[in-house]
């Protein structure tokens, strides 16, 4: 029983440690993945499986996605729990984050993987256009107490079009409510225009469309790569999004 109290109070918030995730001298930067709206951390398992492999501490940061200004407090609860460079690697809103986030001075680079890339006093709400008259309904269904969601019947073939169908089934029956404050969260001070980015378009991406993505892209200066595939590119081709990751990392490393 005294070795049980002892543990727990190690425990206490008063004296936990605090976690170092990736020494000062280690060559590789640790990445931090940052999800998007409708989704938890656990789509990234390919791509973690794929960087660990590589050498890098990877971390899955999971956002709550309740409001723009907690989930920026999430990732950079993780940027500090590491002890070296980092790179930030934002999927759908989670570039909104990142682009935030990413202005700690540990921040080496951002990869933007089918992501939003704000300026400053950008928010998703203000990039995103109203719809054309014409336009067919859109999956994402109105909010309910502050919250949106995506219409389950359309999930797949709007988010996830090319992942396996049973996959693409349990993220729209576990999709995670999307705070309105997190929609419509503006960005104070871009972080791409002080660092190198990355970005990853898939060209059938039906939630931001491909023009938007290269658009905002190239507003950032970023190194532009495009594949097939549909929005969830990261779950459906965890090589690809691993890849474009490590030449932001193999560039840093070089760069010191």
């Amino acid at each position: 029983m005294k070795k049980v109290a002892t543990a727990l109070a190690a425990l206490s918030l008063g004296s936990a440690p605090t976690a170092v995730l990736a020494a000062p001298d280690n060559p590789r930067p640790a990445i931090l993945l940052v999800h998007g709206a409708f989704v938890d951390g656990s789509g990234w398992a390919g791509v973690h499986r794929i960087l660990r492999n590589a050498g890098h501490e990877v971390v899955v940061v999971q956002n709550p996605t309740t409001s723009f200004a907690e989930d920026v407090a999430a990732t950079r609860r993780a940027i500090a729990a590491t002890g070296g460079r980092v790179i930030l690697v934002g999927h759908s809103y989670g570039g909104v984050v990142i682009t935030e986030a990413g202005n700690d001075p540990k921040v080496a680079a951002l990869v933007y993987v089918a992501a939003f890339a704000p300026d400053q006093g950008e928010s998703v709400a203000s990039l995103v256009p109203p719809p054309a008259p014409d336009a067919p309904p859109s999956p994402i269904l109105a909010p309910v107490d502050g919250f949106l969601s995506i219409d389950r019947t359309a999930f797949s073939s709007a988010f996830a079009a090319d992942v396996d169908p049973q996959v693409a089934r349990f993220m729209a029956d576990s999709q995670v409510p999307w705070g309105v404050q997190a929609f419509t969260g503006q960005i104070t001070a871009p972080a791409w225009k002080t660092k190198p980015s990355w970005y990853l378009i898939p060209a059938g991406d039906q939630i931001i469309p491909p023009v938007a993505q290269r658009a905002m892209a190239a507003r950032a200066g970023a190194t532009i790569q495009s594949v097939s595939g549909s929005h969830a590119v990261y779950v459906a081709n965890p090589d690809a999004t691993a890849a474009i990751i490590e030449a932001a990392a193999n560039s840093i490393e070089q760069q010191h």
